[in-house]
């Protein structure tokens, strides 16, 4: 009888199983055999021309000025995005969940917009608002006559202009999920520190954020995730400008392997930030088990 109910579920896993072995095994194992290798346009041609390299592309890569500049980038961004679209995710969470505030569903589908928004689209409105002539954003400066400021222009400026945008666009599905842990808070919980005489601060220090503690973890990865990710921002935005102040790790990846066809190297990068994503969770992880145990 087991082994008949295992036959009948694998018959229906199957065909995603199939799926995912195509479109995602199969293409990993591939590119990480090609990181080891000499691949590039020329390859394409003809594939008897492959060489077997061995470490080099590793090794060039940590000797490239150009990989650390978009690794550094994109830690920056991480560290300044990361933390800043928690907290707002939260905020907006806290105060969607309040019994005072009214038209709740219409906020949610508000602050969520964007999020199912193109993000090329909202890259290239965002643009716009930053326009040093004719954004919105330099209008209301020259109200309180502030001059014009280039945002994305000006290497200062520019990377924390795209974090404003980025958390801009994705902090509505964080804040979804932290209203799905504050409704599952137990509210005798707050009843109970009421009659203690705890007063809202107390209530959050002491019972939201322990409670949602879970919840945070798991936002706090998949933002890292995401975030680590970056691509379609600066690259519509301003394309790495100005000074590769902008380049992200996967825009890098993208211009070596799809711009110069050094398809072996751009692999070597992939595989590079998939072991930094690997880490980074694995610690976000360890975190978690450590506040667990408290």
């Amino acid at each position: 009888m087991i082994g008949n109910k295992s036959g009948i579920a694998f018959f229906f896993l199957a065909p995603a199983l199939l799926a995912i072995a195509i479109f995602f095994f199969i293409p990993v194992i591939a590119a990480f055999l090609i990181s080891f290798t000499d691949f590039d346009i020329y390859t394409l041609g003809n594939f008897s021309t492959i060489r077997f390299i061995g470490l080099k592309n590793y090794l060039e890569l940590f000797k490239d000025d150009l990989f650390w500049t978009a690794l550094g980038n994109t830690f920056l961004f991480v560290i300044l995005a990361g933390p800043l679209s928690i907290f707002v995710s939260l905020y907006a969470a806290i105060i969607l969940n309040s019994k005072i505030v009214k038209l709740k569903a219409l906020f949610r589908l508000s602050y969520f917009m964007p999020v199912v928004t193109t993000l090329v689209a909202v890259a290239i409105v965002w643009r716009f608002i930053y326009h040093p002539n004719f954004g919105i954003v330099n209008y209301f400066l020259s109200l309180f006559g502030i001059s014009s400021v280039d945002w994305l222009g000006n290497p200062d400026l520019a990377l924390p202009s795209i974090v404003l945008m980025a958390v801009w666009k994705n902090f509505g599905y964080n804040m979804i999920i932290f209203i799905a842990g504050l409704q599952n808070i137990p509210e005798e919980l707050y009843e109970a520190a009421n009659i203690e005489g705890a007063n809202n601060w107390q209530k959050f220090k002491s019972i939201t954020i322990p409670m949602l503690m879970p919840t945070t973890i798991f936002i706090s990865i998949i933002t890292m995730i995401g975030y680590f990710q970056l691509f379609a921002e600066p690259y519509v935005m301003t394309q790495g400008g100005p000074l590769n102040r902008t380049l992200s790790i996967v825009q890098y990846m993208y211009q070596e392997g799809f711009r110069w066809w050094n398809m072996g190297y751009s692999a070597s990068i992939a595989f590079v930030l998939f072991f930094i994503i690997f880490i980074g969770t694995m610690i976000q992880f360890r975190v978690q088990k450590y506040l667990s145990s408290k």
